[in-house]
């Protein structure tokens, strides 16, 4: 039996090396059609994806470099829940809550996206936390 897997990673290029951050290109693997976590991971679904990880000055990284990029998996599910659970729920509760209240269908709908646009601006105004609570983790390739 192999061992529990707590991490989500990836294959990348570093594009740049900056003092506070490195800019890495994440490769997209046909490996990711088969990865169990899929659902829950964005990178996966897109050709390329620039990731920018927090320069600790541990281990000299240069530009074309090739490293690997972690998460955790519980961040996995976690980013998950934010950007389709939730949304799903305020749907969901909007529309039967102003459909049993009597409301007509424009303005259900209506109040259905500006509750979901409510809470996605609400994500944004929040995202320099939520860039501190996702973190990612960059090791050299053996």
């Amino acid at each position: 039996m192999s061992p529990k897997k707590d991490y989500i990673d990836h294959e990348g290029v570093v594009l740049s090396v900056e003092p506070d951050f490195i800019s890495v290109e994440i490769l997209n693997k046909s490996a990711c059609a088969s990865c169990h976590a899929k659902s829950a991971c964005s990178l996966g679904d897109v050709k390329a994806k620039i990731v920018e990880v927090e320069n600790d000055f541990r281990v000299i990284y240069e530009k074309g470099e090739r490293v690997n990029i972690k998460m955790k998996k519980s961040l996995g599910y976690r980013a998950l829940w934010i950007s389709y659970v939730i949304p799903l729920v305020i749907l969901l509760v909007l529309l039967v809550s102003l459909t049993s209240a009597g409301a007509s269908e424009p303005v259900t709908g209506l109040s259905i996206v500006g509750g979901i646009s409510l809470y996605y601006i609400i994500i944004w105004l929040l995202k320099d936390r939520l860039k501190r609570d996702f973190i990612f983790m960059i090791e050299k390739l053996k």
